[in-house]
């Protein structure tokens, strides 16, 4: 029974919600054209869980995937593939165009190498097909409230409350495990210590402590300093000479499309 409300529940929270816009969407041409192998790809998305998600997260971004390039393309997403963990589906490899008609953001690792890389891509391939598990009711019962009244402080641990299941999504726990597993950092948890040297003097270093890879969350990426933010509009010659724009209203309201 349990299973069955549960798979009822994600089919529920991953549906669409009937005239919600997001944010202007990324041309799919100009976001395959900036992609790169390791980069992750923030998405704002549309569902009901999508809306819980950036409430509880104070963020505009509501998934994560990691773009894989050719990797493992027999498990689908043709040619240009992303590796995600969706509720309904779990761990599965899918194509740019899942994400047509999406605002999004690309989040680029800085200064990794082709190992490094393959590895970060490894660790995620190697996880296709792991499931979210549907028989833990309560952890997609709480996204039932899009806007749940709790404090701030307490607002990104509800996200990671739940079964401890690898496949959680919702955390961006799968890739920030992949980042983890190559020693790059995300959000670390800074400290400051004494180290000594010879002669006796002592000199201040920072010491980098990980954080619990299910405590991350989409916009994690977008806010960490070791990510480099490609925004693939003003990526191809941007040039705003060239925007077309429509007569403002006199009274001052906002055009016919504005959220």
């Amino acid at each position: 029974m349990r299973r069955v409300i549960g798979d009822w529940l994600s089919r529920y929270l991953t549906r669409p919600r009937p005239g919600l816009k997001t944010l202007e969407p990324v041309d799919i041409e100009r976001l395959a054209a900036c992609l790169r192998p390791g980069d992750v790809l923030v998405v704002e998305g549309n569902t009901r869980i999508s809306t819980a998600i950036k409430y509880l997260t104070q963020s505009t971004w509501s998934h994560a995937a990691l773009y894989v390039g050719e990797a493992y393309r027999d498990a689908g997403g043709g040619p240009q593939g992303l590796i995600e963990a969706d509720v309904r589906e779990g761990v599965r490899r899918v194509g740019l165009d899942d994400f047509a008609g999406l605002h999004s953001r690309i989040c680029r690792p800085v200064g990794l190498d082709d190992d490094e890389v393959a590895r970060l891509i490894a660790f995620a391939g190697e996880r296709l097909g792991e499931r979210y598990d549907l028989g833990h009711v309560l952890d997609l019962a709480r996204y039932l409230m899009p806007t749940p009244p709790v404090p701030s402080r307490w607002r990104r641990p509800l996200l990671s409350l739940g079964s401890g299941d690898p496949t959680r999504a919702i955390c961006s726990t799968l890739i920030a495990q992949a980042f983890q597993s190559i020693r790059y950092p995300i959000l670390p948890r800074a400290v400051t210590v004494e180290s000594p040297l010879s002669g006796g003097r002592e000199v201040e270093i920072r010491v980098l402590y990980p954080r619990h890879y299910s405590h991350f969350v989409p916009r994690d990426f977008d806010v960490s300093p070791y990510f480099q933010v490609i925004k693939p509009t003003l990526d191809r010659h941007f040039d705003h000479r060239r925007l077309i724009w429509g007569a403002a209203p006199d009274d001052g309201r906002p055009g016919p499309d504005a959220r």
